[in-house]
C-alpha cells in the first residue's frame, strides 16, 4: 500500500513495493471460498487491502468466491492513487469483454488503508491484507489487526499473511471481528517439498521473528519437520500422502492440528494459542 502514515480524515498505512503476481494468492482464495465467515454472511463484501500494482489479486478472489457466493462482492483497496486509477482502468477492460474475467464481475477499487473505508457504512465480512504487514515492524502489527478488525461484520474475519512470489509457500492468520487471532495456516506445494519450515521465511508479521528456540512457532515447524522425514519411508505412496502421514504424527504427539480435510491440499491449521508469541 501506498503513502505515510495518516492522520484523522486520511488513509492508514504505509508505502509498500506493490509486488503482484497473477495467481499468487490461488491458495488463501479457495481456503476462503469454504469458510463459514463467506458462505454465512448475510452481506458477501469482501475486502483485497493491498492488491498493489495491479487490480489482478481483486479480480482472481470474485472468480474464484463466487462460486461459493453468487452474490460476492470484492472491493479492491490502496493507498497509492496511481494503482487506482491502473485498476480502475483495469476494471473497464473486464467490462469491455476484453479479459479472461466476466464481465459482470462485482468488483470495484477505491482508495484505503486499514482503515478499511466502505461506500455505504457497510461492514465487510472478510477483509484480506496478504504481503502487506511483511514491510512493516512487528510492534505496528497490533494496531492494524485492530484497526482492520474494526471494520469487519460480526461473525467476519481478517486474513493477514505472506506467500511466495509465485503462491507455492503461503501463510495466514486468521483474526475474529475483535481483532483476536484463531489461527495460523500453512498451505505448501507438497510436490518437491524437501521440509515444511521453509514456511518459517513466509510466515505473518506477528510470528517471523519468533523462529528462534523457546517460541511456539519454533516448536512447532520442528515437529513439523520431524514428522515429515519420518514420513520419508512413506514417500513412494505421494508427496499428499507422505503429508497426511506426518500431520497424523503431528497429531499423535499431541499438537491440536485442524481442518483435516484440508490435509490433502497441503495445509495444516492450528490454534493460535499454539504458536502465540511467548
Amino acid at each position: 500500500m501506498g503513502s505515510g502514515r495518516s492522520s484523522p480524515g486520511h488513509v492508514v498505512g504505509q508505502i509498500t513495493r506493490g509486488t503482484t503476481g497473477t495467481n499468487r494468492l490461488r491458495r488463501i482464495d479457495r481456503w476462503l471460498a469454504r469458510h463459514p465467515a463467506l458462505r454465512r454472511a448475510a452481506d458477501p463484501l469482501v475486502v483485497d487491502l493491498g492488491y498493489g500494482a495491479s487490480g489482478v489479486t481483486a479480480f482472481e478472489l470474485y472468480a474464484r468466491l463466487v462460486r461459493a457466493r453468487r452474490d460476492v462482492e470484492v472491493l479492491g483497496l490502496e493507498i497509492d492513487p496511481a494503482r487506482v486509477a491502473r485498476a480502475r482502468g483495469q476494471l473497464a477492460d473486464v467490462r469491455a469483454g476484453v479479459t479472461a474475467f466476466p464481465a459482470d464481475s462485482r468488483v470495484s477499487f477505491a482508495r484505503g488503508g486499514f482503515e478499511v473505508p466502505v461506500p455505504g457504512h457497510r461492514r465487510p465480512a472478510v477483509v484480506r491484507a496478504m504481503n502487506v504487514l511483511r514491510q512493516y515492524d512487528e510492534a505496528d502489527v497490533a494496531a492494524a489487526w485492530r484497526s482492520m478488525a474494526s471494520r469487519v461484520a460480526p461473525g467476519g474475519l481478517v486474513l493477514e499473511g505472506t506467500c511466495d512470489e509465485v503462491g507455492r509457500i503461503a501463510t495466514w492468520a486468521a483474526l475474529d471481528a475483535e481483532g483476536r487471532p484463531l489461527s495460523l495456516t500453512l498451505s505448501l506445494r507438497l510436490a518437491g517439498l524437501e521440509h515444511p519450515s521453509i514456511a518459517a521465511e513466509r510466515l505473518p508479521k506477528a510470528l517471523i521473528h519468533r523462529n528462534v528456540p523457546g517460541e511456539r512457532v519454533h516448536d512447532f515447524l520442528a515437529a513439523l519437520d520431524t514428522e515429515w522425514n519420518r514420513a520419508a519411508a512413506v514417500a513412494p505412496f505421494g508427496p499428499v500422502h507422505r503429508w497426511r502421514t506426518a500431520l497424523g504424527g503431528l497429531v499423535d504427539s499431541g499438537w491440536p492440528v485442524q481442518e483435516r480435510a484440508r490435509w490433502r491440499l497441503g495445509e495444516v491449521t492450528v490454534p493460535w494459542d499454539s504458536v502465540a508469541p511467548a
